[in-house]
C-alpha cells in the first residue's frame, strides 16, 4: 500500500488491481508488465492505452504513486483527480514545501479540510 490507503501501482497484485472500480484485465496486466514506474505519468501512459480519462480518474482515487510536492511536474499534479490548472498553480506556488503542515495550511486557503485531506493522499515531501 502507498500512503493514505492507496494501492501502489508498482506493487499491487493482479487481484488487487482487478478489484478497483473501472479496472479491466488488459489494463491490470499491462500495469504489471510495465513495472517499475518512475512516476504517475508513466502509470497514466500505460493505462491510457486501455482506459478513458474518466475511468483512469476513478482508478486514481485508489491507485497512486505519491508525487513529491517539491519536484512534481505539472502533468503529474494534473493527474490528481479533481485538480485543474488553478489548483496546480497553488501546489507549485508554495514550493519548496518543508513539511506537510505547510501544504495543509496553504491549500486550506483554497479548499476545506476534507479536500485538503483528500489531496494529501496523493503527495509527499522528500
Amino acid at each position: 500500500m502507498a500512503s493514505g490507503g492507496m494501492l501502489d501501482p508498482g506493487a499491487a497484485s493482479r487481484d488487487q488491481l482487478l478489484a478497483l472500480p473501472g479496472m479491466n484485465a488488459a489494463a491490470a496486466d499491462a500495469l504489471i508488465t510495465a513495472r517499475p514506474f518512475e512516476n504517475m505519468v508513466a502509470v497514466d501512459g500505460v493505462l491510457a492505452k486501455h482506459m478513458s480519462q474518466p475511468e483512469r480518474a476513478a482508478v486514481y482515487a485508489r491507485l497512486w504513486k505519491p508525487i513529491d510536492l517539491n519536484t512534481a511536474k505539472a502533468e503529474e499534479i494534473l493527474l490528481i483527480p479533481g485538480v485543474g490548472e488553478k489548483m496546480k498553480h497553488e501546489f507549485e506556488e508554495y514550493r519548496p514545501y518543508r513539511a506537510m503542515e505547510q501544504f495543509r495550511r496553504e491549500m486550506g486557503k483554497y479548499v476545506d479540510k476534507a479536500e485538503v485531506a483528500r489531496l494529501e493522499r496523493y503527495v509527499m515531501i522528500r
